[in-house]
């Protein structure tokens, strides 16, 4: 499993982190996903080999909310 931490600055309350989560653990091959909305940051756990950072990216987009780089 590969382990990275994406900052979503955007986030604000409970229902960020769970749009968040909800949208990295539908993806195929991701193991866990958990957002701190006070750092800002998502701890993603995945198989490199089933899914790309561009994906999970892809994922954070898709629910509305921007990774900062």
């Amino acid at each position: 499993m590969t382990e990275k931490t994406f900052n979503v600055p955007d986030m604000s309350c409970g229902h960020c982190k769970g749009a968040v989560e909800g949208a990295l653990n539908k993806r195929s091959g991701v193991e866990k996903a958990n957002a701190n909305i006070v750092k800002g940051t998502v701890e993603v756990s995945y198989d490199e080999g089933t899914v790309t950072t561009e994906d999970l990216l892809g994922a954070i987009e898709e629910a509305g909310y921007t990774v900062a780089v």
